[in-house]
């Protein structure tokens, strides 16, 4: 494993794998199919990514959308990875041209759509490639009983046997109850795979269920205590996402929005502007979920109660990707369950499925409907709460939720007032990072210098700032402030790459920040 861990300290800048990684990449390499389910931000994505580079042939990555596909091929092309992306977004002549280059051997990794593998010219290329790996992400989109449901996904494996060898299969995804892993490994049809679970806990999120008379008032209040930092309102329906979007509008908030009932260019526009940070605030409904991999997501709001723990868990887990801190506030009332309960009638009634399967299904959406509100009413643990539903132990106090920290609230009655009591002020939860860090006044000054120049290279560059370095680097960087190119490669999140690309400016901040502190 040598090579796997040269591999990452150059393209990724890490020193040591996180728990699990290394584990699912000597399988891989080995030649063996894997299951893995892991945490939103435990970057599953470098389980596949470096058995890709290690192998001779080419590396297909099965994604469900097209927006995750880009980031993550924009992330590949930064750190000097050769990968592409084939999908509906591309002309035919992009098409074509991509193609070509994948038969000359061009790209490592090949990001691909589901639907995209029955296509006569991918199958006709496919034919013809050696392809050693095929990575299902978010492979919990091929089960019924998973919340994001993808027919297309069946088809994989038809896929897989139709090619002249069969290549070893990965399925990744962070959301898997045990009946969904069942699902990935008998619908895949992998071949022995190896199993590992990591485990669901997000340590560094704050977890919250608020219960205000106004949450409008609530809302405000939230947004105030975040400041400048990016964040996700996530509703119910889309009329929600139109009402809270005007809300904030008439208070001088900017934020854009994004459900399915808006036109492809407006989605598209409002994704790029949240992505690049020309706009800090998305509201949403779930349809902007998991097409996400922005890393500097400070904060996810939901505004009404998601339909079961396991979307509130892959929702909320958009934020703090990058291991920082980040907060999860839930807004609940009553009225939260109700809207559920007629979502669940109306996806029932789906033309498409005869009356016994529309029953199993409402049925099976029923009970985590009861447990997700059984949550937002829980005395106990929140952690614990969401750690007991995918089957783990959870602990009695994390010390990190508003539960363990004393901030359980009743239900408040609308006329209530949004803001707590004199006296009974909310405090806010620790942001571990910046706790970590015991940043001084100077090293916050450094942190922000370099976030200015971050943001100003990703407006040249046109690359989403957190390409560059993640929130987390910065801030090791503000606090080891290194001078010298060896001090830099030091850093967590530096590389080969990104340090031949992006060092000298950065070390020239510092150096001129230092000797401004009269510490140069």
């Amino acid at each position: 494993m040598d090579q796997a861990h040269t591999l990452l300290k150059r393209y990724y800048g890490y020193d040591q794998f996180r728990p699990g990684q290394e584990a699912i990449i000597r399988a891989l390499c080995g030649g063996q199919d894997v299951l893995a389910v892991m945490p939103t931000g435990a970057g599953k994505s470098v389980c596949f990514q470096i058995p890709a580079l290690m192998q001779e042939g080419i590396s297909l990555i099965v994604s469900p959308l097209v927006s995750l596909m880009r980031d993550q091929v924009m992330a590949l092309v930064q750190m000097g990875v050769p990968a592409a992306f084939l999908n509906s977004s591309l002309t035919p002549r992009q098409y074509a041209l991509a193609l070509e280059r994948a038969r000359q051997g061009r790209y490592k990794l090949i990001y691909v759509a589901p639907e995209r593998l029955t296509s006569p010219a991918f199958l006709d290329f496919a034919l013809s490639a050696r392809i050693d790996l095929l990575a299902v992400d978010e492979a919990h989109c091929i089960s019924q009983w998973g919340q994001d449901f993808r027919p297309a996904y069946l088809e994989i494996p038809r896929f897989v046997a139709s090619l002249p060898r069969r290549p070893v299969v990965g399925a990744f995804t962070a959301t898997a109850t045990p009946q969904v892993r069942k699902d990935i490994e008998t619908l895949l049809a992998l071949e022995a795979p190896r199993k590992l679970v990591t485990g669901f806990d997000r340590e560094n999120l704050y977890l919250e269920v608020r219960r205000p008379g106004s949450k409008k008032a609530e809302l405000l209040q939230v947004l105030g205590q975040q400041g400048e930092d990016c964040g996700i309102i996530y509703c119910a329906t889309r009329k929600t996402v139109e009402v809270v979007d005007g809300f904030l509008q008439d208070k001088g908030i900017r934020a854009v929005r994004y459900h399915a009932g808006l036109p492809d260019e407006e989605r598209q526009q409002s994704q790029e502007d949240f992505l690049f940070d020309r706009c800090r605030i998305m509201v949403a409904t779930n349809a902007f979920g998991m097409g996400i991999d922005k890393s500097n997501v400070r904060f996810v709001i939901h505004y009404n109660m998601p339909k079961d723990l396991g979307s509130y868990y892959q929702e909320a887990g958009r934020a703090g990707r990058d291991g920082a801190a980040a907060r999860c506030i839930l807004l609940y009332s009553g009225q939260d369950v109700r809207t559920q309960q007629f979502l669940i009638e109306k996806s029932s009634e789906n033309e498409a499925l005869d009356p016994e399967t529309a029953r199993q299904l409402r049925v099976a959406e029923e009970d985590p409907l009861r447990r997700m509100t059984f949550y937002c009413h829980s005395k106990r643990c929140l952690r614990g709460e969401l750690l007991r539903y995918f089957g783990e132990k959870g602990p009695e106090n994390c010390g990190n939720c508003s539960v363990c920290l004393g901030l359980y609230q009743q239900e408040s009655p609308a006329r209530a007032p949004a803001a707590p009591a004199p006296g009974l002020a909310r405090p806010k939860p620790n942001r571990k990072a910046l706790a970590q860090a015991q940043l001084t006044d100077s090293q916050r000054e450094l942190f922000e210098r370099l976030r200015a120049l971050r943001a100003s290279l990703a407006r040249r560059q046109g690359v989403p700032a957190f390409v560059i370095f993640t929130d987390k680097t910065l801030l090791e960087l503000a606090v080891e402030a290194p001078r010298s190119p060896q001090q830099l490669g030091e850093i967590s999140g530096v590389g080969e790459h990104k340090a031949a690309a992006y060092g000298e400016e950065f070390l020239a901040e510092i150096r001129s920040f230092l000797r401004q502190e009269g510490e140069l």
